[in-house]
């Protein structure tokens, strides 16, 4: 397990949950066995990031791309995801941690939807953590549906074009309430980006593991850490000018996750 200086966290850490289907096929059992243990991996990593202090935590739980899936693995999904916004409703209350939802939010059914939106408006006001689900989720729809706005906007009058900038664009991007990405995290063994936050991760720290979701614990998330610490984070400048730049940390200051 990783070392945590709990003085340097991200702000921001995303995952890609992948690997709940081969999980469950390696070991006999449907695809949907290993969605269903990948929500036993969320709460882990969900309680493990808001003991450490971590402000933000999104989670790619479905893509826009999942629904053309077959219909009964998407129809798993959609009664897995009904059942824990009501059975992680203590857990979240309990924690002080705000939920929040990304994504073409009205392709959810209803009942998925309805069930959202009330947990999502009975943890409003916790401001402990943000716990950020990605549904029916795309970044670069998510992107498009920002600029038909912005367009839409120009049209109307009310914008000028030549008013456009990068920060006219992040405030139509629902991803961006809580911040650029620092640490996006992948399992599964797969190292690609898969349409997930291409906005706020442009400068994010990626970390592939090979664990596949159902493994990947509080000391997974440890490592991911301890692994982020020990990066140079540059943006783009020379190492005297970035804040990232200093010289290593004691041992004395680095403190083992509990």
């Amino acid at each position: 397990m990783g070392l945590v200086d709990v003085s340097r966290l991200p702000q921001h850490v995303a995952i890609i949950m992948d690997g709940n289907g081969r999980w469950a096929q390696a070991r006999g059992q449907p695809r949907t066995f290993g969605h269903a243990r990948g929500a036993d991996a969320v709460r882990d990593v969900m309680r493990a990031a808001r003991r450490l202090g971590i402000p933000a935590l999104t989670l790619y739980a479905f893509s826009e791309q999942n629904w053309d899936r077959p219909q009964d693995e998407v129809d798993a999904l959609v009664d897995l995801l009904c059942e824990h916004l009501v059975s992680e409703r203590d857990e979240l209350t309990d924690n002080e941690i705000r939920l929040s939802a990304i994504g073409r939010l009205h392709k959810l059914p209803t009942r998925a939807r309805e069930r959202l939106q009330k947990l999502m408006a009975d943890t409003a006001q916790y401001d402990g953590m943000t716990l950020t689900l990605a549904l029916s989720y795309g970044g670069r729809e998510e992107m498009v549906d920002a600029m038909r706005t912005l367009a839409e906007r120009v049209a109307s009058g009310t914008l000028e074009p030549t008013a456009i900038d990068s920060a006219t664009l992040e405030n139509e991007l629902a991803s961006m309430n809580v911040g650029p990405v620092d640490l996006l995290i992948r399992t599964g063994g797969e190292q690609r980006m898969s349409n997930f936050l291409p906005w706020g991760a442009a400068y994010a720290e990626l970390h592939f593991t090979d664990e596949l979701w159902p493994d990947f614990g509080a000391n997974s998330l440890y490592d991911a850490l301890s692994a982020y610490q020990n990066r140079e984070r540059r943006f783009g400048l020379v190492p005297d000018d970035c804040e990232a730049a200093k010289a290593p940390l004691a041992r004395g200051s680095l403190e083992r996750a509990l």
